[in-house]
């Protein structure tokens, strides 16, 4: 084959052409196998060849693929709103969805439902968007501004509109040695207030914070305490709360929704990657019956559309994939499966020399690499340390999500892994293994 048309990311990378897959794993035109450890991007949350959802996505093929939503609707799309609204959090009430196409799409959609929501409270003053360092949040610029990480946004930043953005809950780096997680949950928290009231009150439209920091702070759950908090101090200030769990919902910590296991609920959540499990493009936001409410009573108009929106193969194939995750019980599985893969990577890295954190929850965790453990210095960013690691797992056959950048956009190296839900107990411990000879072989090197 001659020189690609496509744009790939990496002009100088030669990319090995997938030709078939097998469970979990992915093989190539050369017969080579890849255990997939991170989904893509923690978005293949059934492997790969799941017999029912790929029936459901060729049985709508043949019934219809797209309808305009300014015209029509689609049984499929009716039935996943109904599913996801069923399963959220207690306090979201008799909510509605919205379908997209892709996370970054979900994002933009709920910054709009949020400001939409405002005009028509009668809040119009109501514009600032409070979000959280690290974080990602989507690659539009709407979504890239309301993101967190320094070295994505600094290409782009005379193009992005002004975020403002408060520390996340990083206790491995921010937690002082005597502090009490309860101490550290209420610190954190009151960034949160303290933001709101160096804004105004008045002025602040919405707080966008993953439940569990994804790729840019690794798969980084809260101390106990600080979400019922954040949710105390929204109420009080009238601001609304979007959750984004484009990576850490649908399943991947153990729970359909990440924030359930916090006891509350967001008023606009996002959802992606394990929404349709990479079988399709599609994305969602959640929007709860607070937000439904005041939009019924004033224009009773949604001021946002998209031409994909509510896709009927894309929402018959992500309602089969919820289907399944239900009827296999694989929500249990990610419990198991998550608790062996703490423990594995504990026991294998809990004395390196180069391992300064592990962190995570369900099927979502993260090794954090320090080139000095007692210090917790980074490794130099030119070193690509992360970035190393995942090319030689990748040639012991297992695809890992190395990123570096968690400290502060640019410095802290990490690799992150989430398993698909499927997953089995000796692929948990291939993955671990590989990891760790990984790591050798970059280390030693």
């Amino acid at each position: 084959m001659g020189e690609s048309s496509v744009f790939h990311r990496d002009f100088n990378a030669v990319l090995p052409m997938v030709v078939a897959v097998d469970g979990n794993y992915l093989i190539d035109d050369s017969g080579r196998r890849y255990l997939d450890a991170c989904g893509g991007a923690a978005v293949s949350c059934l492997g790969h060849d799941h017999p029912k959802v790929r029936e459901a996505i060729k049985a709508q093929v043949d019934r219809l693929a797209f309808v305009h939503t300014g015209s029509f609707t689609n049984a499929p799309a009716e039935e996943l709103a109904a599913h996801l609204v069923a399963c959220a959090p207690e306090g979201t009430g008799a909510g509605r969805v919205m379908f997209l196409g892709s996370g970054s799409e979900a994002m933009e959609a709920a910054l709009k439902l949020a400001r939409q929501y405002c005009i028509e409270k009668g809040e119009p003053e109501r514009q600032q968007i409070i979000a959280r360092k690290p974080s990602y949040h989507g690659n539009t610029l709407g979504a890239l501004a309301t993101g967190g990480h320094a070295g994505r946004r600094a290409p782009f930043a005379p193009l992005l509109i002004e975020v403002n953005h408060i520390d996340a809950p990083y206790p491995y780096r921010l937690q002082g040695q005597d502090e009490s997680e309860a101490d550290f949950a209420e610190r954190m928290a009151l960034l949160l207030d303290a933001e709101i009231g160096r804004l105004g009150p008045e002025t602040v439209m919405a707080f966008v914070a993953e439940p569990v920091v994804g790729a840019s702070l690794g798969t980084q759950p809260a101390p106990k305490g600080y979400w019922p908090r954040v949710r105390e101090i929204c109420d009080r200030h009238g601001v609304l709360l979007i959750a984004d769990e484009v990576m850490s919902g649908m399943g991947r910590t153990g729970t359909t929704y990440a924030l359930e296991q916090e006891g509350i609920a967001a008023d606009l959540t996002t959802m992606a990657k394990g929404l349709g499990a990479g079988y399709q493009p599609i994305a969602a936001v959640l929007a709860a019956q607070k937000v439904v409410d005041v939009i019924k009573a004033g224009s009773g108009k949604l001021w946002n559309g998209h031409t994909y929106m509510s896709h009927a193969i894309a929402t018959a194939g992500a309602l089969a994939v919820q289907q399944v995750i239900e009827e296999e019980n694989l929500l249990d599985n990610v419990v198991r499966r998550g608790a062996q893969l703490e423990a594995a990577l504990r026991d294998t890295f809990a004395q390196h020399a180069n391992v300064g954190d592990m962190r995570g929850r369900g099927l979502f965790w993260t090794v954090e690499l320090v080139a000095d453990r007692k210090s917790k210095a980074p490794f130099d960013s030119s070193s690509g340390i992360a970035m190393n690691i995942g090319s030689a797992a990748k040639a012991r056959g297992v695809m890992t999500y190395p990123s570096p950048g968690c400290i502060d956009g640019v410095n802290g190296d990490h690799v992150l892994l989430a398993p698909s839900y499927t997953s089995t107990e000796a692929e948990i411990y291939d993955i671990v293994e590989t990891l760790a000879a990984a790591v050798q072989d970059v280390l030693a090197g």
